[in-house]
């Protein structure tokens, strides 16, 4: 085997990792034994000449002229807006020494603690972006500062979808991070995250970054993610990925291995794009909510099967359109049943779930260009997206469903397959109630027809049928509900 030169040796400890979060994992199994990385301490004269320009400038050089390359200046003004999230939330618990003995008492409490990380990005305001699983459910937030402070924070507002939460934090002379433009980040750039792992303290890696775009991870909502092969470990989640001049290029949001959490990082760790997480912020801070737009249509996967009956290739990619509904954006733009619709604002579409990822992440009043493949035919149309409403209320849509109300489904439950509407509400001695609706109730079906979403719903209840049949899913079961 040839030897490494101390050049390469250093570019291979620049892209060993950190990271964040949240775990996208199979089973556990034995964790694998790590081999440690050794990184160069000098620079080889030889090799720094061969090495093309571009590479000699990808990092940064230390103080006072110092030739060895050193991460250290750019991340003095990065640790300070990193800061340690510590959440707090009361429980509810059974005594089983109190049931064994048929002892009556009453509910015993317990207090959960989970810990995160935050990057602050206003100043003035004290404004903290980070994960929303990491604030989520809560009853009480802390935040801890690199310089010791430890202070009680405020929920400014949460969007489960994105996993992106804002909270604000009443102290003074904060550190801020300039928010990147994430469309500019490119594989193979160095990325260094900053965060909590573990609970250990803030801890700083590198890596760089591995893709771009991805999506495609099951249990999470719209993605868009920044793929590194930084360290993402549990306590990340929340914490700062910047470029090279300290600019916040991601929010650490989680990492994958097949192996489960305790079996360690091998490399696969996800950030939430600075300016996915920028817009969902203005929009908490606007409206206290994130308002997404719809093109009003349903599609599908082009399955083998799906591409024989409607005559297409059986290797055509895209979302077939299904169905159009009366006076939506996709219906004004002149998209009709049976389009493949193949990419969206020139991003690739592969299928039904991907239109819909590209959909979510745009903000309501965005133009989309679609291209179409109709026939033989390619199109280009242009589309507005409408604001889709989020929750409805069940009587105005059939009066055998008063008392309901119909939100949408989480889009991190559609990324595991799942269709249909909430019953988010349902008013105690209601209609709905004595039919034997329940809040939490899952409807995939109406009349033994699928409804992807509140739009599919509603269309499918445009004429009130004589019997109202709904699929319900509760509880892990699955019956049928007949409305009366």
């Amino acid at each position: 085997m040839r030897p490494f030169t101390a050049v390469t040796c250093l570019l291979i400890a620049a892209a060993a990792g950190a990271g964040a979060s949240h775990w996208l994992s199979a089973p556990a199994e034995p964790a694998p034994v790590a081999t440690p990385t050794r990184a160069a301490t000098a620079l080889d004269k030889a090799a720094t000449l061969a090495l093309p320009r571009a590479a000699q400038a990808a990092l940064p050089a230390g103080d006072g002229g110092n030739l060895i390359p050193s991460l250290a200046p750019m991340l003095e003004g990065v640790t300070p807006a990193v800061v340690n999230i510590y959440t707090r939330q009361v429980v509810r618990v059974r005594n089983p020494l109190q049931e064994l003995f048929g002892m009556p008492g009453m509910p015993q409490q317990r207090v959960q603690q989970s810990l995160g990380s935050g990057v602050i990005v206003d100043a003035e305001r004290g404004l903290v972006l980070t994960n929303n699983h990491v604030i989520e459910n809560a009853d009480g937030v802390s935040v801890t500062l690199a310089d010791g402070r430890t202070l009680e924070a405020e929920l400014v507002g949460a969007d489960p979808d994105t996993d992106v939460a804002v909270i604000r934090i009443p102290a003074e002379n904060l550190t801020a991070l300039n928010l990147a433009d994430s469309t500019q980040l490119r594989v193979g750039d160095f990325v260094v995250a900053v965060g909590n792992p573990f609970g250990l303290g803030q801890t700083v890696t590198s890596g760089i970054v591995s893709a771009v775009g991805r999506s495609g991870l099951q249990g999470l909502g719209y993605q868009n993610f920044i793929q590194t092969d930084a360290s993402i470990n549990p306590g990340n989640s929340g914490g700062a990925l910047v470029n090279l001049r300290g600019e916040l290029v991601g929010i650490n949001t989680a990492s994958f291995n097949p192996r489960g959490s305790a079996a360690g990082n091998i490399g696969l760790g996800f950030a939430i794009p600075a300016n996915l997480a920028r817009e969902v912020m203005r929009q908490l801070m606007a409206y206290g909510e994130v308002r997404r737009g719809s093109l009003g249509l349903d599609g599908e996967d082009i399955t083998p099967f799906v591409a024989k009956q409607v005559g297409l290739d059986e290797n055509q990619r895209g979302a077939l359109v299904a169905r159009v509904y009366r006076g939506s954006p996709a219906e004004l733009a002149g998209v009709r049943p049976g389009d493949v619709i193949t990419a969206a604002n020139g991003e690739r579409v592969d299928g039904a779930q991907s239109l819909r990822n590209i959909e979510g992440l745009l903000p309501v009043d965005q133009q989309v260009t679609l291209d179409l493949l109709r026939g033989e035919r390619k199109l280009t149309v242009q589309a507005i997206l409408k604001a889709q409403a989020k929750e409805i209320d069940g009587g105005e849509i059939d009066s055998r469903l008063t008392g309901a109300t119909l939100t949408e489904l989480p889009e991190r439950f559609r990324q595991q397959g799942l269709i249909g509407v909430v019953a988010s509400k349902v008013a105690p001695g209601s209609r709905a109630a004595q039919s034997g609706l329940r809040a939490g109730d899952r409807i995939g079906q109406v009349n033994r027809n699928n409804v992807g979403d509140l739009a599919a719903f509603r269309s499918a209840l445009a004429s009130p049928p004589r019997e109202l049949v709904l699929s319900v899913a509760r509880g892990g079961r699955l019956g049928y509900l007949v409305m009366e």
